[in-house]
């Protein structure tokens, strides 16, 4: 969440326009999409320890790239090797997590997401702060050492949850193919629609956000760096209470009262301009950051733990490669001057996710 406050610098030092800026974000998220599936797979095979530590090792080295890109091919390069280097890393999380927590998976869960949001509100203002006095680069490049430092903690402090023998019993290509009829189960079916749109809305949000509280709103890059912190401060609050909800409660009330607050946000945001208004109404879309607890909670525990992490890396790869078409759609309507028109858009798309929330058939999660 460093790159969307980066974006205006990349524009002027790469001559981008706010499409290419978006096909840029596109580009990440996209082979960050389509590595999940050999990372679920992988994560079913081999020990997620390693997983991890790899990802936020090549992330590391894909970020390095990016800092000292040469043109803008290498940067697009550099930025899809970091969506693969990322990939490895949340499939590999939730079968950690769900193997040592569980029945508990959605608040384990939930806690974990929400340090991340911890981290997506202390960065995005410091490298905003850094890229205006220092270089952009620096205002990225910062994160490489702290990537390195995690990696190290993660493989020193996390126990190794796959044995020798269950990484050497493999599945068949045609089982993890019937990952895919699983599908057809109405309820997973709507799940998985539900995860695309909220994972298309989240994009494409995250991606323009700074910049359209500078160029539309007038702020200034560091206020806008701070409020776009502040939209995931909220989630370290919302998330662990999403996935308490998601076992006390089930997932239809849950992901209801998670999405309504966003729904009335995203209507309201072109039409406020005090900064303690656009406060407020970050506030209501971030309450949306509580859906991956609640929705990745409900698909972990739909499928069974030996198909668990390839169960998980079909969903989370067909959902999050359509999505990754959100940022340069809504580069494309920004670089026409309706970004306003774009929040209103996204609106309606989360008020459908919502009454698709509503007429899910009945689960084992109501």
């Amino acid at each position: 969440m460093v790159y969307p406050v980066i974006i205006p610098y990349l524009q002027t030092a790469f001559d981008l326009s706010l499409t290419v800026a978006g096909l840029l974000v596109s580009v990440l998220w996209f082979f960050a999409a389509i590595g999940q599936l050999p990372g679920g797979i992988l994560a079913d095979r081999f020990d997620e320890r390693t997983l991890m530590t790899v990802s936020t090792g090549i992330v590391a080295v894909a970020l390095g790239l990016v800092i000292t890109a040469p043109s803008p091919l290498v940067l697009f390069t550099a930025t899809a090797l970091w969506g693969v280097g990322h990939s490895l890393y949340p499939i590999a999380r939730i079968t950690f997590l769900s193997n040592l927590y569980s029945g508990r998976l959605g608040s384990a869960l939930g806690v974990t997401m929400a340090t991340g949001d911890v981290g997506q509100t202390v960065l995005p203002p410091i490298a905003t702060v850094l890229a205006a006095v220092v270089a952009w680069q620096v205002g990225l490049g910062f994160v490489v050492p702290l990537l390195v430092v995690a990696g190290i903690a993660i493989f020193v402090t996390s126990s190794p949850q796959r044995s020798t023998s269950q990484s050497t019993d493999s599945q068949s290509l045609w089982d993890t193919l019937g990952v895919v009829t699983e599908l057809r189960n109405p309820s997973m079916g709507f799940m998985t629609g539900i995860l695309f749109l909220y994972l298309f809305i989240w994009q494409s949000f995250t991606t323009f956000y700074p910049t359209y509280l500078t160029t539309v709103k007038g702020m200034a890059p560091s206020v806008a760096g701070v409020l776009f912190g502040f939209f995931f401060a909220v989630g370290v609050v919302v998330k662990p209470v999403a996935g308490t909800a998601y076992d006390r409660i089930g997932m239809r009330k849950s992901l209801v009262g998670i999405l309504l607050p966003a729904v009335a946000g995203f209507f309201l945001l072109p039409i406020v301009d005090s900064v303690w208004f656009l406060v407020v109404v970050t506030a209501l879309i971030s309450t949306m950051l509580g859906t991956g607890a609640v929705t990745q909670s409900f698909l972990a525990d739909s499928f069974s733990d030996e198909m668990q992490g390839t169960g998980l890396g079909v969903v989370r790869t067909i959902t999050a490669a359509l999505a990754a078409g959100g940022p340069v759609l809504f580069g494309v309507i920004a670089d026409y001057g309706y970004f306003d028109q774009g929040y209103i858009a996204l609106a309606v798309i989360m008020a459908v996710v919502v009454a698709l929330t509503l007429r899910m058939p009945t689960a084992r999660q109501s």
